[in-house]
Formats: C-alpha cells, structure tokens, sequence
C-alpha cells in the first residue's frame, strides 16, 4: 500500500475534474473500486468534481477514456475493472491490449490516467483488492489521481506553457 502521500484534503482548485471510467464486468468488485475510490477521493481532493461513466467491459474501457480526453475536461481519469484468469489466454490479451491502449492515451493527451483494471487469479484475489481494506485499489487510485493532480499542478506553476514543446514524432526525424 502506497504511503508516499500524506492523508490530508487537497486544496487543488474547484474545476479540479476527475472522470472514473469503469467495467461493469464483475460487478460486485467493480462497484466496490468505484465506491472505494469515490470515498477516498472525496476525502483528498474534496472540491473535485467526480464523473463516473459505466462500460460493459475492460476492454471497452480505453475507447471511453479516449473519448473522455477528447473533451479536454478531465484534469485526470481512473480506469477501474477487474479480469479473473481463466484457463486461457484471453484475459492476458484483454488486459496487456488494455494497459498499452492507456499508456499510449495518457502519453498523448498528457492527462494522467490512473490504471487499475486489474487481472487477478480468483475471486479471493478480487476481494482483497476490491473490497478488502488492506490492500484497496480503488482507494490507491485516488490517492495516485491526487498524487498526480498536485504533480502537474506543480508542473503549471513552475514551468511556461508558452515555452514547453510535447516531443513528437517529427522531432525523432529531426
């Protein structure tokens, strides 16, 4: 469990904006993320306003997050949802297609995106990452969106917009 932030309500601003993109796959332990990062959330960043969009799957979940993106509103997304492994490959396809679709996203857009669409052995493993206290995912997402949210706050204050220029793929032919 992360400890590397401290516990105390974060004063980031009111248009701070969050959206959590969750699967509705395994609902029992996708809503307990949701509800789990909502509440830790509202206790970090408590001016935040929250939007929650529900997909069908994990594998849904990137599309939605791009379409978030696009909108240029969110200040950071969650992406919650769980995979239990099965006797084939599947979830490892679902899940590895899942995480490069969101790095690629939040490199992109540099918006951070906050990944835990999980892929987990049992529903023993789900229950201690989903609903379990010790070692909750969903609260360790909020506390990375707000880690992050203070990171590019910081990021605005101390460095030009004006002069900062993304690496693109014209400069590598440079």
């Amino acid at each position: 469990m992360s400890t590397a932030l401290q516990p105390k309500p974060r004063i980031i601003g009111q248009k701070s904006r969050i959206c959590i993109v969750a699967s509705k796959y395994n609902e029992q332990f996708t809503n307990a993320l949701v509800e789990n990062a909502v509440a830790a959330l509202g206790e970090l960043i408590p001016l935040a306003k929250i939007d929650l969009i529900r997909v069908p799957g994990a594998f849904e979940i990137p599309v939605a997050v791009a379409s978030v993106l696009n909108r240029k509103e969110a200040n950071c997304v969650i992406a919650l949802g769980l995979v239990i492994r099965g006797g084939t490959q599947h979830a490892d396809l679902i899940t590895g297609s899942v995480t490069n679709a969101l790095q690629d996203l939040a490199v992109k857009h540099l918006t951070p995106i906050i990944h835990e669409v999980l892929l987990v052995e049992d529903e023993k493993q789900a229950y201690v990452r989903c609903i379990g206290a010790n070692m909750n995912r969903g609260r360790e997402a909020a506390k990375a969106a707000a880690g992050m949210m203070d990171v590019f706050s910081e990021l605005d204050k101390s460095m030009s917009k004006s002069t900062y220029k993304p690496f693109s793929q014209q400069d590598a032919k440079s």
